[in-house]
C-alpha cells in the first residue's frame, strides 16, 4: 500500500473540565483527558475487570470554545482525529514525551437530561451534535440505546 493513515476514533467520558488557552490574534487551544473503558470477566475468578485508558485530547479555535461551553467532567463524547507525538525538556532537564489526539470532528453524546445542571436553554444551538468536518456522526447498528459505562471517578 502506498498511502498512510493516521486516524483515531474514541467514545469516552471527560475526566476533567475542558481547559482553554487563548493566544494573541484570537486563536485558542483546548485540552481535556478522555477515559475509555474495556471490561471483561476473569474466567478463573468470575470477577468483572474494567481497564481504563486515558487519552490526551487537543482541540482548537471555535471547536475548543464550544467544548468549553457545553462539556463537563463525566460527559460522554465521540472524538475523531489524528495522533500527534510531542517532545519537550522538563524542568529537571530530562526529555518528556506525550501522545495526543488532535480532534478534527466531535459529537456530544450526553443528553441534556442526563447532564444535570449543564442543561442548555437554547434548543437549536446544535451544541449536542457538533461537527467540525463533513464526517457523519457515529450510529449504533441496532436501535438499542448506548449504555453508560461505570466510571472510576
Amino acid at each position: 500500500m502506498s498511502g498512510t493513515l493516521n486516524k483515531v476514533m474514541l467514545i469516552g467520558h471527560l475526566g476533567d473540565e475542558v481547559k482553554v488557552h487563548y493566544f494573541e490574534g484570537g486563536n485558542c487551544i483546548g485540552r481535556f483527558p478522555l477515559a475509555t473503558n474495556e471490561s471483561y470477566t476473569n474466567k478463573q475468578t468470575g470477577e468483572k475487570v474494567v481497564n481504563t485508558d486515558w487519552h490526551n485530547i487537543v482541540i482548537r479555535n471555535k471547536a475548543a470554545e464550544i467544548c468549553e461551553k457545553y462539556l463537563s467532567k463525566g460527559d460522554k463524547v465521540y472524538v475523531e482525529g489524528r495522533l500527534k507525538n510531542r517532545q519537550w525538556q522538563g524542568e529537571d532537564g530530562q526529555p518528556r514525551y506525550t501522545t495526543e489526539v488532535h480532534v478534527q470532528d466531535f459529537t456530544f453524546l450526553t443528553t441534556k437530561s442526563s447532564s444535570g445542571n449543564n442543561q442548555v436553554n437554547e434548543p437549536n444551538t446544535g451544541a449536542k451534535n457538533v461537527h467540525t468536518s463533513s464526517t457523519p456522526a457515529p450510529t449504533t447498528s441496532s436501535n438499542e440505546p448506548i449504555k453508560e459505562d461505570d466510571l472510576p471517578f
